[in-house]
């Protein structure tokens, strides 16, 4: 059985209003709250965390979602590695999307999955 993937690209540009960061701007620290998690619309956002970079994401990757989740503080730094911009996704509408689009939260988890299984030794 073949699962449906979604396209977070149009998630991105699905009437979030958009957020814009420099080079090198700092999106969220390690150690925020997280309140929303983001879609990257345009440039490169880099993940490090304990000062070495995990991972780097352009257009329709997806970040954040992990402290929205489970309501605990930012595991990671996320950084505008080029001029970026954001779609913000707050908690509220990613409990929507879960519910009226399960498929949305099934790409959430395959993106954690994935993540999970590069991050072990």
């Amino acid at each position: 059985m073949t699962i449906a993937t979604i396209d977070f690209q149009l998630l991105a540009n699905a009437g979030f209003p958009p957020a814009t960061f420099g080079a090198g701007d700092i999106i969220f620290a390690a150690g925020d709250k997280g309140d929303k998690m983001y879609v990257v619309r345009t440039g490169e956002v880099e993940i490090e965390r304990d000062g070495k970079l995990v991972e780097t994401l352009s257009a329709g990757g997806i970040f954040g979602e992990m402290a929205l989740i489970d309501g605990s503080p930012r595991a990671a730094t996320a950084r505008a590695r080029t001029a970026c911009e954001v779609a913000p996704i707050t908690e509220k509408s990613f409990l929507f999307l879960v519910h009226e689009t399960p498929y949305f939260a099934i790409a959430v988890m395959r993106t954690l999955a994935e993540r999970l299984r590069r991050s072990r030794p």
